[in-house]
């Protein structure tokens, strides 16, 4: 199965509650923190919530 790291590259502070929690289920915390994850349905819809907070690049 593919994988995709998930690294955040913008604070979540001064942003809405949801957003924040979804950085956190995404097991983000501070600022440049990074995770490999699974690359389906569910992770892909969390990512597309902080888009504009994170970067993701595939992992093989």
């Amino acid at each position: 199965m593919a994988k995709v790291k998930v690294t955040l590259i913008h604070s979540v502070a001064h942003r809405q509650p949801t957003q924040r929690k979804t950085v956190q289920a995404l097991g983000l915390g501070k600022i440049g923190s990074s995770n490999i994850l699974p690359d389906n349905a569910a992770t892909r819809g969390q990512i597309f919530k902080v888009a504009h907070l994170v970067s993701i690049e595939e992992v093989k």
